[in-house]
């Protein structure tokens, strides 16, 4: 598809025409003239224009408060398209156009009267661009600098963030040497007023000169303000999480939340002397997929936190914070979060799909795209009729020119309307008569994938040599995105409109060949399924492939059982789906245990059950991938409290020896260990391999014994095994572990451990470990704060919602460590009753026991018995010492 990229500008600021080189070499006319063209996107501006109008009323109302986290969001307006059409140009355009004086595109009418002073920026998010998130950041900053007014509230974060994180590289240094930030920094000099609010900020609490850095005593003493909401910090302290910010991990998560005070500074400014930022944020397909949706969840986060902002997203696909399913990768999701983004709303800002021309710049285009001695090369009648055809649409316009230059140059004269009586179906057809005959067959096979490279298009054709890959990738109608794991991919009308073709084709193919081409495809995708561990995005596009042409054509599942054993084995649980298709069979079933596998660390786990349950009662699941359903059924079975139903999943998984037999056999440890059995669970252990699996349950085991030393020593072995094996999901797992066991015993310790596991699980997405890190910062703060029993009761709630009934037993063992170390006899037996309702069974009798063991009281006579591994004595013992050795570390702060 052609590029239309913005035209250069003369001396003059006229715009410079730029020659369109692909259709110019394919003539031998010295006079002719093919120019690059940029369609003005007259209605997409119109788009931009009511959005802003829409926008600027809402944040006028009298409601409107940036502090309002609940509400939903109507401030994010998107353009999505397929590649080449023009997105990045336009977003160009728009940024020009926003920030003249004047109208900057003569087909565009001016901003709208009454929006009030705009602050554009554009943030190129593509990879080439290498920016990151904090760059981005620092972008709105730069932009909300032009107003000439600190933001206090945010500038305090920020220097607190780059003190952390930045250590000997001041901010200003930063921004002179950094290409993208430069042209900011040229016209803003955000360092002075950074300066400037601390020179405030330290006058207003008594420190001595200015603050140097926001650590230590300068900290605490700012934050001891803020919340004591002093006289002389007033201004500051009417942002109410701006302590809580301060206090917080200065890490890029954090620095997300920092949106919310660039928001809250704007909308302290008097509207005379304020603006709205208007960010522009372009090649947003490039964000979805870096680190399973992370970066996307940060900026996400930004667009949340600042509803005073109109953010303008341009990217290839459709933005979907409206669809549930993403629920635990990003943080509001649904159309009752972005109500406008969802499909059928008509209210300004919402999506759009670029790509549809009017029918005025179709002709522009025309016009201009191929010219003869400064006149249109096409006759008025030929545009008209192509214009007619078309629909709006670019690429029939680009396959049109393409068309009339071959005829033009196989004629010598200009073709006739006469010669474009087709409608899309039918150009496509007619050009895929003109190609070759190898390369019909290359297109014929790679209408089959989603996408592709050169290498699996000709494997899959059955092809001897490259060739006819090499040229079907040059064709107009071959789209490429170098950061995929297979970089061309056809466009969608096209691949619908090549089995059209190919019925009439003189060497069609068979319905018979169209399998056997189908088999062909899905063996090459095999062939080029990577090992564990290795490049899960080209796993991910194999498997959703491979399951595609497998449901569509019937074939038996192969490599695909091995590629979802791989898939789960990662711990990282991105969504597996297919789009609606043929009957359902085997594919099917495989793929909707795979959904249901993902989906469980995002709804309540008897969602899954029931799911598993009907795929499994279903009988299309063949056998060999029967033990990935049964053994994730066990699972949340056992998160759901029923060990007997998961004990006989787990123990027909381990009697099957597949793929998941020695999980199975771990998880048949854990629900021994969730019973009390130690001496068991031990000797089992043992038995289990060395693997980070084995010391990860070996942890789980050490610290019920109140041996945290023990349990630490063995969780830091599985994250570094799960490391060096590349297992993300597993090293996150462990770590979370690691930080709940250390927060027993070393603060400090746990500080990091939960810094280092909320980082790893923003990719990974694995539910408990998110709870489990949760109940780790309780127990690191036991004794000290006496808000935890109220965090405890949010953290049960969330793990109750997924249905997580261990991560609610742990969270009030975290409260009865919390009123054993404060000595309060009364509040431990409150909380001691809580604990004692998880008991199903032996099942958790384990922990109320060791509650027993903080303060040496007497057991109930009805309370079943653990088997402790060294004996009851040792244990109580050791309990006792924690939360001594708590209680003597805090009378010592």
């Amino acid at each position: 598809m052609a590029v239309y990229g913005q035209l250069p500008r003369s001396s003059e600021g006229n715009a410079v025409p730029r020659s369109d080189l692909r259709s110019l070499f394919r003539s031998n006319h010295p006079d002719l003239t093919a120019e690059d063209v940029f369609a003005d996107r007259v209605d997409e501006w119109g788009a931009v224009a009511r959005s802003l109008a829409s926008h600027a009323a809402a944040i006028r109302q009298p409601g409107f408060d940036v502090a309002d986290f609940e509400s939903p969001r109507r401030n994010v307006l998107v353009f999505y398209g397929v590649g080449g059409i023009g997105k990045s140009t336009f977003s160009r355009r728009l940024e020009d156009h926003l920030s003249a004086d004047g109208p900057s595109t003569t087909q565009w009418a001016p901003v709208p009267d009454g929006v009030g002073r705009l602050l554009p920026v554009r943030i190129d998010l593509s990879r080439q661009s290498g920016l990151d998130f904090e760059d981005v950041v620092l972008a709105l900053r730069l932009t909300v600098g032009r107003l000439g007014c600190p933001m206090p509230a945010f500038d305090l974060a920020l220097r607190r963030y780059w003190d952390v994180n930045h250590p000997g590289d001041p901010l200003e240094a930063y921004l002179r040497r950094h290409g993208y930030l430069r042209r900011f920094a040229t016209a803003v000099s955000l360092p002075e007023q950074i300066q400037s609010v601390l020179g405030d900020v330290a006058q207003a609490v008594a420190l001595p000169g200015t603050l140097g850095a926001l650590v230590g005593q300068s900290l605490r003493s700012v934050i001891g303000s803020l919340r004591e909401h002093r006289q002389n910090v007033r201004a500051l302290a009417g942002c109410a999480r701006l302590a809580d910010l301060l206090e917080a991990d200065a890490d890029p998560d954090t620095l997300s939340y920092y949106a919310h005070l660039l928001a809250w500074d704007l909308a302290q400014l008097p509207a005379d002397r304020s603006g709205t930022p208007v960010v522009m944020l372009d090649t947003f397909e490039d964000v979805g997929d870096r680190s399973h949706r992370e970066l996307e969840g940060l900026i996400q986060r930004v667009a949340w936190l600042m509803p005073n902002a109109l953010f303008v997203v341009t990217g290839r696909n459709r933005l979907q914070w409206d669809d549930e399913r993403l629920d635990g990768q990003l943080d509001w999701v649904g159309p009752s979060a972005w109500p406008q983004l969802a499909p059928g709303t008509t209210a300004e800002p919402r999506q759009h799909r670029v790509g549809y021309l009017s029918a005025q710049d179709c002709e522009r285009y025309l016009c201009r795209r191929l010219t003869r001695d400064g006149q249109p090369l096409m006759a008025e009648g030929t545009r008209h009729e192509i214009v007619r055809r078309s629909h709006g649409l670019p690429l029939y316009l680009d396959l049109a020119v393409m068309r009339y230059l071959d005829l033009y140059q196989r004629t010598g004269h200009r073709p006739e309307a006469g010669e474009f009586h087709y409608d899309f179906p039918a150009l496509v057809a007619r050009t895929f008569r003109d190609l070759s005959a190898a390369e019909r067959h290359v297109l014929r096979t790679v209408s089959l994938f989603d996408s592709f490279s050169v290498d699996l298009a000709t494997t899959a054709s059955g092809m001897a040599q490259d060739a006819p890959a090499l040229q079907l990738v040059e064709r107009p109608f071959i789209d490429s995105d170098p950061a995929t794991p297979w970089p061309h991919h056809l466009h969608s009308l096209i691949r619908e409109a090549v089995r059209d073709a190919d019925a009439t084709a003189d060497d069609r193919w068979s319905p018979a060949d169209w399998n056997r081409a189908a088999q062909r495809a899905f063996d090459a995708l095999g062939a080029q399924l990577p090992r564990r561990g290795e490049d899960r995005a080209r796993m991910l596009a194999c498997l959703n492939q491979g399951l595609r042409l497998a449901r569509d054509h019937g074939l038996e599942l192969g490599w695909l059982v091995d590629a979802a054993y791989r898939y789960v084995a990662d711990s990282v649980w991105e969504p597996v789906e297919l789009p609606p298709g043929a009957e359902p069979g085997p594919a099917s079933a495989l793929a909707a245990t795979l959904s249901a596998v993902a989906r469980r660390q995002r709804v309540h786990r008897q969602e899954v059950v029931d799911e598993l349950t009907a795929v499994l009662d279903g009988g299309l699941l063949p056998q060999p991938a029967q033990d990935l359903a049964r053994y994730y059924l066990a699972e949340c079975q056992r998160d759901l409290g029923r060990p007997r139903e998961s004990a006989a999943g787990m123990r027909r998984v381990v009697a099957g020896g597949g793929p998941l037999a020695a999980d199975a056999a771990r998880g048949l440890v854990h629900l021994g260990r969730r019973i009390g059995d130690f001496p068991a669970v031990l000797s089992a252990a043992e038995r289990l391999g060395t693997d980070s699996r084995r010391h990860r349950t070996l942890g789980d085991l050490w610290w019920t014994q109140g041996s945290i030393a023990l349990a630490c020593s063995a969780y830091d072995d599985a994250c570094r095994q799960a490391e060096a094996e590349s297992a993300d999901g597993e090293a996150a797992l462990s770590r979370a572990c690691l930080a709940f066991a250390s927060a027993f015993q070393d603060r400090a310790r746990a500080d990091q451990q939960i810094q280092l596991a909320r980082q790893l699980l923003q990719s990974a997405h694995i539910r408990w470990a998110d709870i489990q890190t949760e109940n780790a910062t309780l127990l690191r703060d036991a004794g000290a704060d006496p808000h935890v029993p109220a965090r405890a009761a949010e953290v049960e709630a969330e793990a109750r919602a997924s249905g997580l009934t261990s991560s609610v037993a742990y969270a009030r063992l975290a409260v009865c460590f919390h009123h054993a170390v404060r000595a309060d006899g009364p509040a431990l037996d409150a909380a001691r009753v809580r604990l004692r309702s998880c008991v199903n069974g032996a099942e958790f009798a384990y922990l109320v026991e060791i509650t027993h063991f903080f303060d040496s009281s007497e057991l109930p006579a009805d309370l079943p018995r653990a088997r402790w591994v060294d004996g009851t004595a040792a244990t109580a013992a050791r309990w006792a010492a924690v939360v001594s050795d708590r209680r003597a570390a805090l009378d010592r702060r």
